[in-house]
């Protein structure tokens, strides 16, 4: 058990002040938006570029947490004697502080610990050895991929005595940041993955990623690796001595320990012959049940481990039978009835069910928060312990109905005390019980282990069986929010533009992680799409760019502000406003794009008219917009406009008599005029992936991605046509023409057809042949014989780029991605 006062000796800190009450170290929080259990929380004020853990303090007391690591009794708003009850460490380094203590932790595990890292396969190996020897081991491993440097001490300090093995991810960009996971992880065994280029630009060379990356392994007992990699074998050569190092090989069989042989590759499966040369040479034949190289290559890492260990060749094979893709995502997706799914059929063990914990709990959308949740694996703690934790969690993250699914959590069904819960023996007894009519206006999270196949009951909940959608990454998202914000000049605010259903990406959700990660302000078109945010749970100020009178009681009803650009609109909000209060407005300056806003010229009578109802108006802020800025033709003209904002704008606050914030740029502004961010700026299709000042285009990540599927495959003989109009022509030579499910009714362009576009089918680039129809169009497979009925299409992601796509027909990303027809299922995802 550790206690508060033994913190100071493990952490070298010096202790302000003792909690009130006798605390237990329980749990490690590093963010005031996911408390779970505030009892035995101890929190770390953690620093960074965009967030100081100090500033939160007051939010996380009145939530119940009472221990606190921190860098400055300065900070501390309010000073200790603020938080009476609150016990308090100063540390140098917050950071340091939480590794430090996971170490320590790690110290008191007496098992063997495996250290994963390299620059691609790291989840997925962790995941498949952990099912791999899971018959033989009580395997504690991170949840998803977490192996940052706050990753993996969380992760780590996950083991308790009851656990045989340990495996741990650890993930790096830059020098210096392996010594110190390797400290925490402290693995007895290692496995290097593979060496790709992910994180060049943190190391001078190749070698030395790969000499950073082994400082991992360099007190490890057994280093397991592929000796095909000549940078990471010579490193590991320099590190450890052969009894250390446990090779495979398949170009190099005479002089690894595991040599393979790739006998015969099919649609689904991989035979390989693997011979082992200690302790006696040994051959065996095995089947992989996936045919792609990662998977093969992943499979093989793991497959050398259990060889290793002398599991049984049968054995080997019966596991490896079981072997399941590894989903690395929670999926949010719209359902049935004004549901949200979160689909979390990943694994169910204790530390993933509280990250999908967590993930539930950030969904501001009215309705309650339903759980449903098959038997909890592996957790090493025996069941009544186990299930009196679970039912702790769940009213902490404000769970308010629980469907459980398996024998041993239907067993311990009193230690829950919801009001609504049922349980069930298996996920046939649910699926033969589910009724739509019984889920209204919930947000579901679907948490199973993967032997229970609750993908069955995603697909139950789904509301658009349609083979066309358009995946949303949040993460990439979330990226791009922190690129622009890292170039922001400091104090400098964000409002983030989410109309036009967030530029087709969806706008509830997009809100809703904004409203996460604190952007400041959120911009919509019209009321409808502010009122539908508010409906949903979104709180953050909104401007409301087009409002008309009839919406102003909207505007007050859900306090929504509204952008002003002409005396009539102002005259008649004065007069609405006259009756009863109404939110504060946002002034329009046309400094140069002519198309709505107050000139210049208009300024003496727009001050009067300010003065004279300053009693019942409130200005929240004056903008303007560039009509160049993502052009440097324009630069000239775009200071014009500046200029003259910087004219305008002192002379409203004169007749406000108060000042008021000032913004101009949007994203390609953010990047080409930094001297002009002012106190605001308004972040748009930067946010989703395309950064339109062209200046650093491999910054951003792609957000959407839009994808379909083959619906039959035909052959065309020379001189047969396709599609109306018979535009589609085999000429010269037979063709074999795929029909694809996406048509003009979802968005995509009809100027695509007849070459003007192309998709991507099994890593190839097909054109479209014919005209688009409504909910179809055809591709030209001809050079691509694998492609088969049901292959998954890209329209346009990572492998086809939304510029590019643009650029063939004309037009630009932002009109592709508004087209997007809602009916289009969104399935909105995060790693």
């Amino acid at each position: 058990m550790l206690l508060f006062p033994d913190l100071p000796a493990i952490l070298s800190g010096t202790l302000l002040q003792l909690p009130a009450a006798p605390a237990r170290v329980q749990h490690l929080l590093l963010d005031s938006r996911r408390v779970g259990q505030p009892a035995g929380s101890l929190f770390f004020a953690l620093r960074g570029p965009q967030h100081n853990g100090h500033r939160y303090m007051p939010e996380l007391y009145a939530k119940g947490v009472r221990l606190f690591i921190i860098e400055a009794e300065a900070e501390i708003p309010g000073g200790v004697a603020a938080f009476p009850e609150a016990g308090f460490l100063l540390v140098e380094d917050s950071l340091a502080a939480l590794q430090a203590l996971a170490a320590h932790h790690r110290q008191q595990f007496r098992g063997p610990v495996f250290g994963i890292t390299g620059s691609n396969g790291k989840t997925i190996v962790k995941e498949w050895l952990a099912q791999l020897l899971s018959p033989d081991e009580l395997v504690c491993k991170s949840p998803r991929s977490f192996n940052s440097q706050v990753g993996v001490p969380l992760s780590v300090w996950e083991l308790n005595p009851t656990h045989t093995l340990g495996i741990f991810e650890a993930g790096i960009s830059e020098r210096g940041e392996m010594a110190r996971l390797a400290r925490v992880i402290q693995p007895t065994l290692g496995i290097f993955t593979t060496l790709g280029t992910a994180h060049d630009a943190g190391f001078s060379s190749p070698e030395e990623k790969v000499g950073e990356k082994l400082q991992l392994f360099a007190s490890v007992d057994t280093l397991f690796y592929c000796l095909d990699q000549p940078l990471v074998h010579q490193a590991a050569q320099a590190l450890l001595l052969p009894h250390r190092r446990f090779t495979w090989s398949r170009h190099h069989p005479h002089e690894a320990n595991v040599a393979v042989t790739v006998l015969e590759t099919l649609a689904d499966r991989t035979l390989v012959r693997v011979v082992l040369d200690k302790p006696l040479p040994q051959e065996h034949t095995f089947t992989i049940p996936f045919a792609d190289e990662p998977s093969v290559e992943n499979a093989l890492h793991c497959l050398a481990v259990l060889l290793w260990r002398q599991v049984a060749a049968a054995e080997i094979q019966r596991r490896l039978d079981r072997l399941q893709p590894v989903a690395m995502r929670l999926e949010m997706k719209q359902a049935i009835n004004d549901c949200y799914v979160l689909d979390d059929t990943y694994n169910n063990d204790l530390a993933g069910l509280t990250l999908a914990l967590d993930a539930l709990a950030r969904q501001p959308r009215r309705g309650r928060r339903t759980l449903i949740l098959s038997d909890v694996l592996e957790s090493g703690l025996p069941a009544a312990e186990l299930y009196a934790r679970v039912a702790a969690l769940l009213p902490a993250h404000g769970v308010e109905r629980l469907i459980g699914i398996g024998p041993e959590i239907s067993q311990f069904q009193s230690a829950f005390a919801l009001a609504a819960k049922a349980f069930f023996p298996d996920t046939e007894a649910f699926l033969d019980d589910f009724r739509p009519d019984h889920f209204q206006h919930e947000t579901i999270l679907v948490k199973g282990a993967r032997r229970y196949g609750f993908e069955r009951i995603v697909t139950a909940f789904q509301q658009k069986i349609h083979g066309t959608v358009l995946e949303v990454n949040l993460d990439a998202l979330v990226h791009n929010l922190n690129y622009y914000r890292a170039r922001l000049q400091p104090g400098t605010r964000l409002m983030v533009m989410v109309k036009a259903f967030a530029y087709g990406s969806g706008s509830y959700e997009v809100a809703n992680l904004l409203q996460f990660h604190r952007a400041d302000y959120l911009a919509v078109a019209y009321a409808d799409e502010g009122v539908d945010l508010r409906q949903h749970g979104i709180s953050l100020p909104i401007m409301v760019m087009n409002p008309s009178p009839d919406s102003f009681q909207k505007l007050r009803q859900y306090h929504l502000e509204p952008e002003i650009y002409s005396f009539e609109r102002l005259r008649d909000y004065l007069r609405a406003a006259g009756e009863q209060p109404l939110p504060a407005i946002h002034l329009k300056l046309d400094t140069g794009m002519r198309r709505l806003g107050f000139a210049e010229e208009d300024l003496p009578e727009l001050c009067q008219l300010l003065r004279k109802n300053a009693a019942h108006l409130r200005v929240a802020s004056a903008l303007t917009h560039l009509a160049g800025a993502d052009e440097e033709q324009h630069n000239d003209f775009s200071r014009r406009q500046l200029a003259a904002f910087q004219r305008m704008t002192p002379l409203l606050e004169a007749a406000l008599g108060y000042p008021i914030l000032k913004h101009a740029l949007n994203s390609a502004g953010i990047i080409r005029f930094p001297e002009a961010h002012f106190d605001m700026v308004r972040l748009g299709i930067g946010l989703y992936g395309v950064e339109a000042s062209g200046q650093h285009p491999e910054a951003l990540r792609p957000v959407s991605s839009l994808r379909t599927t083959i619906s039959q495959i035909k052959t065309l003989a020379p001189g047969e046509t396709v599609g109306y109009g018979r535009r589609g022509q085999a000429t010269d030579y037979e063709r074999r023409i795929a029909t694809i499910a996406i048509g003009y009714a979802d968005g995509y362009d009809r100027r695509f057809g007849n070459g003007g576009g192309q998709v991507v089918i099994r890593g190839h680039r097909a054109p479209i042949i014919g005209n688009v129809c409504m909910d179809m169009c055809m591709a030209d497979v001809t050079s691509i014989p694998a492609a088969r009925a049901g292959d998954p299409v890209t329209v346009f992601g990572e492998e086809m780029p939304l510029v590019t796509l643009a650029t063939g027909i004309g037009t630009i990303p932002y009109e592709l991605l508004t087209n997007v027809s809602e009916r289009v299922k969104r399935v909105f995802f995060a790693e």
